[in-house]
């Protein structure tokens, strides 16, 4: 049964897949504290919340025995140009929205688990529900907590979108973990312009360009972040893109990851030219939608006083 059920994960366009048993997370739920402790979440205050069902599945989902975690690759073979007055756009948002697609591919999942096993019951989780999707994707061996705190795997790097669904029958679990391979290599810490990864597998998400450009809601972006933004307008790659085992990204097989026309890269004049109207046209159906139209111009405002300077 584990076995078809890992069938069905591959055969649903996942990359990778592992099972492993619904409990309590300890070490994990501790370096959580740690890092709340610190006021590393910067205005993300939902993170805050629910601390005991974040670190325990079961509290998520009642009777939850069994978490399959799975990975979807989402590179694409396109690159930034870089060009003055434009905006760049995180690799991971340049196509649909990835929790749309991922829920879809997991309640497929889900629908092929119940013709298996009658009366079965199951939870999908994609990134906003309270659950811990790195560490999940950690300890069922999809790879290894990078110093970047990004999942990175062995055979396909970290351009990797995670999910869960949690289910109340039990599997047979695995055992084996990703050992981690970062080794003495610090490429992610150097290349931070704002330095946001204070220590290896720790960031501090208030000095994080994405966070900033994303999550923040203020008028202006902080100097700190506008002053070394290095033109993104949407999120920030730079801790991917200098990682060592990105040298084995694959060109992903999903087509929904492709860019849309002109996300990419942006024109900061055109983002600043956008009404309501046309904003909800350009990006309907986009995780860029989670910045707002205001978060938006902010961003591009400051990407046009940075070309003055």
């Amino acid at each position: 049964m584990t076995a078809k059920i890992k069938s069905l994960a591959l055969e649903c366009g996942f990359d990778k897949v592992g099972i492993v048993r619904a409990e309590a997370l300890t070490h994990e739920a501790i370096h959580l504290g740690e890092w709340l402790g610190r006021g590393f979440q910067g205005e993300m205050r939902w993170m805050e919340r629910d601390p005991a069902m974040r670190s325990d599945p079961r509290k998520l989902f009642e009777g939850a025995r069994s978490v399959v975690a799975v990975a979807m690759n989402y590179y694409t073979q396109h690159e930034h140009l870089g060009e003055a007055g434009t905006g760049k756009v995180s690799r991971y948002a340049w196509g649909d929205d990835y929790h749309d697609v991922l829920k879809e591919r997991l309640y497929k999942i889900l629908e092929g688990v119940e013709q298996l096993i009658p009366g079965v019951k199951g939870k999908v989780c994609v990134d906003t529900s309270p659950i811990m999707d790195k560490a999940w994707a950690v300890k069922a061996g999809l790879g290894w907590l990078g110093k970047h705190s990004n999942v990175i795997t062995k055979d396909i790097g970290s351009w990797v979108f995670l999910g869960e669904l949690l289910l109340d029958v039990e599997l047979e679990f695995d055992t084996g973990v990703v050992a981690d391979h970062c080794g003495s290599c610090t490429a992610c810490l150097d290349a931070c312009p704002t330095a946001a990864i204070v220590e290896p597998y720790v960031v501090d998400s208030k000095k994080c360009i994405s966070y900033a450009t994303i999550e923040l809601r203020s008028e202006k972006l902080p100097a700190e972040i506008s002053e070394n933004l290095e033109g993104w307008l949407y999120g920030c790659d730079i801790c991917q893109d200098v990682c060592p085992w990105n040298r084995f990204e694959q060109q992903t097989d999903e087509p929904r990851f492709e860019p849309r026309k002109g996300l990419v890269e942006p024109s900061a004049e055109a983002i600043l030219g956008l009404d309501r109207e046309s904003y909800q046209s350009m990006f309907k159906g986009s995780a860029i939608k989670r910045t707002k139209l205001d978060g938006l111009k902010r961003n591009a405002e400051a990407i046009l006083e940075h070309k003055k300077k």
